[in-house]
């Protein structure tokens, strides 16, 4: 693996593992419309991908039910489902040498930017990210390839060969496409090596020692 100096990171599935937090808010606004659901893992697809998406895709709303069950959703997460989320073991520590490597951390992420910065300084990681780019309660920076965008903009990041995207599902490595970056699929999150094989990643690592080993040199 190349070497690459910025590093842009998702975070559900890639920093934190939110499989609690997110499905019990899938499942509070699923349970709005009378949809009851046996076990939360049935939930996990909502995992990355845009909510509206999800919503969409796996239940058949319509935008306005769609746009309905994201705000019931975020009525549960923004107090108590943010918080029911745990930080990768080893995260920190790759978080922390990579920074003493020099290397420049921007989070872009499908979650709110308000939410994932949150989140940040919950874990205590905020420090290490120079950039938050998230998307907008407004509808705004929708797709994984908005959020990228958005990201590169913002830091003028021209020379895309100096610039890799790290994450866990497919939405991750198109966005990744969407703007010729190189990426690299983690299979510790939510997605397989099958999804992301398809999807096209440039290199695939198993867990965060990995990640490491291949990505810091160490």
């Amino acid at each position: 693996m190349k070497e690459y100096n910025y590093l842009l990171m998702d975070l559900d599935g890639t920093i934190t593992d939110p499989m609690i937090g997110i499905t019990r808010c899938v499942e509070y606004a699923l349970n709005h419309f009378g949809i009851q659901v046996k076990d939360l893992r049935e939930l996990c697809p909502f995992i990355g991908p845009p909510l509206l998406d999800s919503f969409r895709g796996f239940y058949h709303f319509t935008d306005e039910q769609a746009k309905e069950a994201a705000a019931k959703y975020r009525e549960r997460f923004a107090d108590t489902g943010i918080y029911e989320n745990k930080l990768y073991e080893g995260m920190k520590d790759f978080l922390e040498e990579a920074t003493r490597q020099g290397r420049t951390l921007i989070l872009a992420t499908s979650k709110p930017t308000v939410f994932a910065k949150r989140i940040l300084d919950y874990f205590d990681i905020d420090r290490y990210f120079t950039f938050v780019a998230g998307s907008g309660l407004d509808g705004s920076f929708y797709t994984k390839g908005d959020v990228i965008r958005h990201a590169l903009q913002s830091n003028n990041l021209t020379d895309l060969s100096s610039v890799v995207m790290i994450g866990d599902r497919k939405h991750d490595i198109i966005g990744a496409k969407e703007n010729q970056l190189d990426s690299i699929g983690v299979l510790y999150g939510y997605g397989d090596r099958a999804e992301l094989s398809a999807a096209g990643a440039d290199y695939i690592v198993t867990d965060i020692a990995e990640l490491r080993r291949q990505l810091l040199h160490q």
